[in-house]
């Protein structure tokens, strides 16, 4: 049992904060991390950058820019998940695009994920249907696949994408890019309605969530309230990203 496994076994709330791998430097990504942790975030994910980021809205996109030009590559970022291995047990899942994972090789970076403890992947341009060798290999890995499902995503495909997952789904709270103004308040309820009523796993909710009232009202529909371009913009300007991110994971928890 990986450690996403083991936190989604139970119902609680739980905050879940995105940060770009290498933004808005590469040597406080782990502290970063380590930060979130203490400061009551129930798991992590680190975002892969990738230079043509189809899911993401400008902030993110601008962060994974900037961790680009910064030099991040896979491999820096498996490190460092094995740096955070050292001193941490929260779990971590990555989030990125699979061109890059393809070039790395898929087998061989599945491989590396489980050597240095990375728990979940997201991968929100690898539709399900053409997912199989991927899901797989992930399981072989004891990696949890986390799939995503939107708004329009219809009942009997909630039920097979969460079959296909296992542990976790992840749902889109609007549609189209990362970053938006958030989704009306009763359309959200009857979506996630959905999402519970047809899932076989427990899902968490992104896109659009920005304060504490978000992280409470999604955690009573769903198992999880990821934050992730709110984040990204308050380490914009910081001159101790360290620090923000604590400040400000506080505030949401």
């Amino acid at each position: 049992m990986n450690r996403i496994q083991k936190i989604f076994q139970s119902r609680s709330e739980k905050v879940i904060p995105f940060l770009t791998a290498g933004y808005p430097n590469k040597e406080d990504t782990a502290a970063m991390v380590l930060a979130s942790e203490k400061a009551g975030a129930a798991m992590v994910e680190l975002g892969m950058p990738f230079s043509d980021p189809l899911a993401d809205g400008p902030v993110i996109q601008k962060s994974s820019q900037k961790a680009i030009e910064n030099g991040v590559t896979i491999q820096w970022i498996l490190d460092t998940v094995a740096e955070i291995r050292q001193q941490s047990e929260i779990p971590l899942a990555l989030m990125g695009y699979i061109n890059p994972i393809l070039k790395y090789g898929l087998k061989e970076f599945m491989s590396n994920c489980r050597e240095v403890g990375v728990d979940g992947l997201i991968i929100p341009d690898f539709p399900p249907e053409e997912a199989e060798e991927y899901v797989a290999s992930a399981r072989e890995n004891g990696i949890s696949p986390i799939l995503l499902v939107a708004p329009n995503t219809p009942a009997n495909r909630i039920k097979e994408i969460s079959k296909m997952a296992g542990d976790l789904i992840y749902s889109v709270a609007i549609l189209g890019i990362t970053g938006g103004k958030g989704a009306d308040e009763g359309i959200l309820k009857k979506y996630l309605h959905r999402v519970e009523t047809n899932s076989e796993c427990p899902f968490i909710v992104g896109f659009g969530i920005k304060v504490r009232t978000d992280v409470v009202e999604i955690n009573k529909l769903a198992h999880g309230a990821v934050v992730g371009s709110t984040i990204i913009m308050q380490l914009k300007n910081s001159i101790d990203p360290v620090q923000t991110i604590r400040n400000y994971i506080q505030k949401l928890t």
